[in-house]
């Protein structure tokens, strides 16, 4: 193997395993309870959402990688490398997803609207989650930066619009909940309400 290869799977692999051991003790299911494994969970109101492969948040994940991308880029302005801004990447994803299905996060969720009943990801999504973050990063370092930010409103607006919810809603109710957005989520969407996460 190149050695920088070699770097990058190191880089790639220590976080996916330490992020996979510390949601297992934190008692997080290895899959959706229900026993399968599925590819998506379209259904916001099912108990799979934020146990399958992917769901309705999996573009959030990607908007992350792309916003991290750019955070590399300015971070490390003077000595900007790949494997400098992915380490840093995952390092604010994983970080984010034990954060995320810690049990106090979880409460702070579970008072949303669309988040009753988030009982956090299983293990396979979560990793699925930081695994569209890295696919969000790979685009943004190969698109111009225009079509980054049109993608990533794309994708912002299409969420919204089908189920109510996207990273920008779902930042700010987890930080300043608004009984306004609560109540028009609640009202439900094409996909109704209330959801989980």
């Amino acid at each position: 193997m190149v050695p920088n290869i070699r770097i990058f799977v190191l880089v790639i692999a220590v976080p996916l395993v330490a992020q996979a051991a510390v949601l297992y003790f934190m008692g997080q299911p290895p899959i959706c309870a229900c026993g399968t494994v599925r590819l998506w969970a379209g259904t916001v109101l099912s108990q799979e959402n934020s146990q399958q492969l992917t769901d309705w948040y999996t573009p959030s994940h990607v908007i992350h990688g792309m916003l991290f991308f750019a955070l590399g880029r300015l971070v490390f302005r003077g000595h900007w490398s790949p494997i400098l801004g992915l380490s840093l990447a995952l390092g604010i994803e994983v970080a984010w997803e034990l954060i995320e299905n810690s049990p106090p996060v979880i409460d702070r969720y579970r008072e949303q609207a669309l988040a009753q009943g988030y009982s956090g990801d299983s293990i396979l999504n979560s990793l699925s989650d930081t695994l569209a973050m890295m696919i969000g990063f790979w685009m943004a370092a190969r698109l111009p930066v225009r079509a980054s930010i049109a993608l990533a409103l794309a994708a912002e607006l299409f969420t919204g619009v089908m189920i109510r919810d996207n990273l920008t809603l779902n930042v700010v109710q987890l930080l300043a909940p608004s009984k306004a957005i609560s109540a028009w989520q609640a009202e439900g969407g094409v996909y109704g309400a209330p959801a989980q996460k």
